[in-house]
């Protein structure tokens, strides 16, 4: 290189304008910062700056899928499903010991709502910064524990805010209750600004209904739940009102379904029945009548790298992220990460514990820490404990 092209060279890193925008399209992988930083104290002061790691996660939107959680031995226990260098370590995001297993969670976040009902109360967690929350949870939803669902979210309203990149705004649970002898489904939603529950809202079952334990899904404005009769309890956020809605009509297990979103915001049911993957929309007409329309049938074992025959019943899916828009399924001994509009598959490691898993997107840097409190992920976790 002659001399005039390393001054030219020099320059142009000179320019500090010009830095922020090429680590501004570094990928948000946990690797990223931390690396860029290492290389002088200017990239660290700038990789560092809080208005920089704003402009990060706005530049980028939609935080990364950095792993799962899952309930293990009376534990809550982490599991990365990125390589290395970004591969997170078990015990970053350890939660601790509840004594109690996993239920539903929120967009953006590891969705997991942990139950353990020893003092009937509710705690709200931040993997991780470690942070707790504790709260007491309504007379109304002091039962059995399995018939108790919910979801976390971020309250934050502020104009250009980014979801994932900050653990420090106010947020809202939204707990539900599906068993009930009146038939009378119940939610509540707590506010993390006036520290107090709002009052009861319920609907009319036709019937007794059964929570399935399966995360539930946030579509545009609201949480969708799945029961073990493949309906759905849908809680609307903005009008603030539960419903249940019929789910399509086939015949099929809970435990082989999940409730998405498809193309514009639609409603979506899948249903694994292998090597079939099955898609239906929900449509709305001009008159406001909801119909259940088949979108299409996928064949699993192409993806998967599977012959076409198994052994009957060795499939489930086990989670869904609506943020990174990817499936994790056991089929066959092996789990299974599929992507759902690339239909590309990774196999994560072979299994025979099966369990529901709450996958968990977020920014995160290890050693990057933002004096104005955004190093976590976007969305707490749930434990009633």
């Amino acid at each position: 290189m002659s001399k005039s092209e390393s001054n030219s060279t020099a320059s142009v890193m000179d320019d500090e304008d010009l830095l922020w925008e090429i680590l501004l399209r570094l990928p948000p992988q946990p690797s990223s910062l931390p690396r860029a930083s290492a290389v002088c104290k200017r990239w660290r002061r700038m990789a560092t700056d809080p208005s920089y790691l704003r402009s990060f996660y706005a530049h980028h939107r939609d935080p990364p899928l950095l792993g799962f959680f899952e309930y293990q031995r009376d534990n809550i226990v982490f599991t990365s499903i990125l390589d290395a260098p970004d591969r997170i370590p078990r015990e970053r995001f350890n939660l601790g010991r509840y004594g109690c297993y996993h239920e539903d969670g929120a967009p953006g976040i590891p969705s997991s709502e942990i139950r353990a009902w020893v003092h009937r109360e509710l705690v709200v967690c931040t993997p991780i910064t470690g942070e707790q929350r504790r709260m007491a949870v309504p007379a109304e939803f002091k039962i059995v524990p399995r018939c108790i669902n919910g979801a976390v979210l971020c309250a934050a309203n502020d104009q250009g805010h980014v979801h994932g990149g900050c653990h420090s705004n106010p947020f809202k649970v939204v707990l539900v209750i599906m068993y009930r002898d009146d038939h009378q489904p119940l939610a509540c939603v707590y506010s993390s600004e006036t520290n107090a529950w709002g009052n009861l809202i319920s609907t009319a079952a036709p019937y007794r209904i059964f929570n399935a334990r399966r995360p539930g899904s946030l579509i545009g404005n609201a949480f969708y739940w799945l029961t073990t009769r493949n309906d759905m309890l849908v809680f609307d956020l903005v009008e603030q009102c539960l419903a249940v809605l019929s789910g399509p009509p086939v015949k099929n297990c809970f435990i082989h379904s999940q409730i998405i979103q498809v193309e514009d915001g639609v409603v979506g049911f899948v249903i694994l029945s292998y090597p079939h993957f099955q898609i239906w929309q929900r449509k709305i007409n001009d008159h406001g009548v909801a119909t259940w329309m088949e979108w299409k049938t996928i064949e699993m074992h192409n993806i998967l790298a599977l012959p076409p025959q198994i052994v009957r019943g060795a499939e489930t899916i086990l989670g869904y992220s609506e943020d990174a828009d990817v499936f994790f399924i056991y089929v066959d001994v092996n789990f299974y990460m599929v992507q759902f509009r690339s239909m590309q598959s990774k196999i994560l490691h072979e299994t025979c514990y099966i369990t529901d898993y709450h996958p968990f997107t977020g920014f995160y840097s290890p050693g990057i820490n933002i004096a104005g409190g955004c190093d976590g992920a976007e969305v707490l976790h749930v434990a009633l404990v």
